[in-house]
């Protein structure tokens, strides 16, 4: 978004991505964030979806944790996690209470638990007109506060509406930025390439060309994802609720089954480390907050947000999660692919373009 808004004469933007030659001329701009749908899994997609193929472009690694409402939020404002606090897909607020950035309302205050202006404040304070066509649900919610405040809303319920919203905002100048979350529902439910994937990335690819075939002279499309997925075998599942090795001296947690905040209790520091070393071995990194931060994983982390990072960070490689059956719905250990962690199939996202 920084770039973007370069290229459309924002003052006190950059264009960082070097967009300004293959975007000459341009003045109205569609960002189009196809959640899940990561580099990697891109060449599988590709062939329900051919134009995915046909589209110039290039790879961008995402923030860490590589999950939606840290991308969604670092897409929206242009800073990394730990400048807008967003630093994972649940987080445990100060009152001892999980806060859930999917199923977030107004409690707390998007704006004060993500202070960050976003590049739609400052696009539409520079005069730009700004839009965000999305699910009608999605409209006024804590994630798209925080992640798109300062753009008119417009809803659209599938992705026939939402092309075609996107499109008859781009009657004008100005940027219009588009969400489309089927292909990571069913990545979750059924597995990246079963049969719903599939039918899923047809309706991507479908909906590309609609944006593609309806550009308007001066505009252009800008194709990107807030993560990818991988599949996750049931041998790859440890669950920390039935480990009492795990389970020892823990009192919260959060995150997600790829990256895992542990809250600790007074003086268990140091063994909860050690436990899960020795149970999770290479199957998963196990810092310390204090060694997360120092490490850079989340850029520059406000003092202000560094509670929010578990007393222990667990990032899982491999195929592995961990997951925590008493304390979150049963829905989250049936998932097929997860995403979060750092890995390349995680964190790669492509930036396709068409003009």
């Amino acid at each position: 978004m920084p770039s973007v808004s370069a290229l459309l004469g924002v003052p006190g933007t950059t264009d960082t991505l070097g967009l300004g030659a293959e975007l000459e001329g341009i003045d109205r701009i569609a960002v189009l964030l196809v959640d899940g749908l990561g580099s990697y899994q891109l060449p599988v997609a590709a062939a329900y979806a051919p134009i995915l193929r046909e589209l110039p472009g290039r790879d961008l690694t995402v923030g860490f944790p590589s999950t939606t409402p840290a991308s969604l939020v670092t897409l929206g404002t242009g800073a990394l996690p730990g400048a807008h606090g967003i630093l994972g897909f649940t987080l445990r607020m100060p009152d001892g209470r999980i806060l859930n950035h999917i199923r977030w309302d107004t409690d707390p205050d998007p704006a004060q638990w993500q202070p960050v202006p976003t590049r739609f404040e400052l696009a539409a304070a520079a005069g730009v007109n700004v839009t965000q066509v999305t699910r009608p649900q999605f409209e006024g919610t804590g994630l798209s506060v925080a992640a798109n405040r300062g753009a008119a809303f417009v809803g659209a319920a599938d992705p026939r509406a939402l092309s075609a919203g996107m499109l008859a905002a781009l009657s004008r100048p100005g940027l219009v930025y588009g969400y489309h979350p089927d292909l990571d529902h069913h990545g979750h439910e059924s597995g990246v390439d079963s049969p719903p994937w599939r039918t899923a990335a047809e309706e991507v690819g479908q909906l590309v060309s609609r944006l593609v075939d309806g550009l308007p002279a001066g505009a252009a499309l800008l194709v990107t994802a807030d993560h990818g997925q991988l599949n996750v075998p049931a041998q790859g599942r440890v669950d920390l609720d039935r480990d009492p090795a795990l389970a020892a001296g823990i009192v919260a947690v959060s995150g997600e089954p790829r990256v895992r905040y542990l809250y600790v209790a007074d003086g268990a520091l140091e063994d909860v480390v050690a436990a899960w070393r020795g149970v999770l071995g290479p199957s998963a990194w196990v810092l310390t907050r204090e060694e997360a931060v120092a490490q850079g994983w989340y850029g520059p982390v406000s003092s202000a947000h560094l509670s929010r990072i578990g007393d222990v960070v667990v990032i899982c490689q491999g195929r592995t999660v961990v997951l925590a059956s008493g304390r979150e719905p049963p829905a989250v250990g049936r998932l097929v692919a997860y995403h979060g962690s750092v890995t390349a199939a995680e964190m790669t996202v492509p930036l396709l373009i068409a003009r």
